[in-house]
């Protein structure tokens, strides 16, 4: 049994589907609106059966979880269920994969080691972060790289959940803005933002804001490049502006404070696109050293919806643990996942416009 939380939600539904046709298992779809998850279980290619849960009560996810050999997370809001689910998941012996998370669950998880056992956890097994530091893994295959730059971005709309999300992305714990990693360490304020700029698979120029991500900075020291260049993409300053806006009037990082004001950013994500249609690109780049052996410069993924492209990756994460690809312990995705092996399953994923590795 499979279970899957949120599976009336974009992310989940599509990472019910693919889960269901790849053929892993019979599927418990969760959710707080059980006519809902009656009808994703529903209209799924295989055995699936619908049940009310509520995560935040303890005894339900407790119940959702038993019986089941792994426990997949695409509910959220991040901030707020960290490791919650995972600790369920572990108490009733099953393995667990999560769309969010990051570093914070990861680590909370990690600190709790006589509730682990020998199962495995995968955190951040969606689009950014996850595919954003494990598909630049394929430029890096067997050589150094002199610079690797990373673009990840587009037009897509925020939900009022993920709005809270993206302003809560501040913090060691995720990055340091307008930083490169240069030889071996993070080098401060050393880029500026790019306004109005062509970039290969984004159909209209382009703002990119320089980010360099903890994900960012584990590939850099995974890799071995002297230089990674991380940015997010934006297609107009609005997004930009409004995330600036509310960081400069909300001084602490309360989730509740940030929800308050969370309409500016999904209301500037609504007016980019209705002027430029969904769309979302990941460009990632290489610089190799003179003399390195051949290989690829540059892999470029496009799909038109970012949540749905983040359940098929779940979906795959499922799979590799399913099939004993992850050792145990707690992962990242973007750590644990075979680059190769998820790239060609993304080609072949009608979500997936292109990916190229050239």
């Amino acid at each position: 049994m499979i279970g899957l939380l949120g599976g009336t939600g974009a992310v989940g539904r599509t990472a019910a589907h693919r889960i269901a046709a790849y053929g892993l298992g019979p599927l418990r779809v969760g959710g707080r609106d059980l006519s809902r998850a009656t009808a994703v279980a529903a209209a799924l290619p295989g055995p699936a059966h619908a049940v009310r849960v509520d995560l935040n009560d303890p005894a339900e996810l407790a119940a959702f979880c038993s019986g089941c050999r792994v426990v997949v997370n695409c509910a959220g809001p991040t901030y707020q269920v960290l490791d919650t689910v995972a600790r369920a998941a572990f108490a009733a012996g099953a393995d667990y994969v999560d769309i969010g998370g990051e570093l914070a669950a990861k680590d909370a998880l990690s600190s709790r080691d006589a509730d682990r056992g020998s199962r495995i956890a995968v955190f951040s097994a969606g689009v950014m972060p996850g595919l954003s530091g494990l598909l630049p893994r394929l430029l890096a295959d067997g050589r150094r790289l002199r610079r690797l730059d990373v673009y990840v971005g587009g037009a897509a709309v925020f939900t009022p959940l993920s709005a809270v999300d993206a302003l809560l992305t501040r913090g060691p714990k995720f990055g340091v803005p307008m930083a490169a990693w240069r030889e071996g360490r993070i080098a401060p304020n050393t880029l500026a933002p790019l306004h109005g700029v062509r970039l290969p698979g984004f159909p209209v120029p382009v703002h990119a804001w320089p980010y360099l991500t903890t994900e960012a900075q584990t590939l850099a020291v995974d890799t071995g490049a002297d230089e990674v260049r991380s940015y997010n993409v934006f297609v107009s300053n609005r997004l930009p502006d409004a995330l600036a806006s509310v960081w400069a009037e909300v001084a602490d990082t309360d989730p509740a404070a940030l929800a308050r004001r969370a309409d500016a950013v999904t209301r500037a994500s609504r007016l980019d696109r209705a002027d430029f249609g969904a769309f979302y690109v990941m460009l990632f780049t290489a610089r190799p050293h003179p003399g390195a052996p051949p290989g690829p410069t540059r892999v470029l993924l496009t799909a038109v919806d970012s949540y749905a492209l983040s359940g098929v990756v779940t979906a795959l994460a499922t799979r590799a643990v399913l099939t004993g690809s992850v050792p145990e312990g707690v992962h990242l995705a973007a750590e644990a996942l075979d680059p190769d092996a998820t790239a060609a399953a993304l080609h072949d994923d009608p979500l997936v416009d292109q990916l190229t590795v050239l």
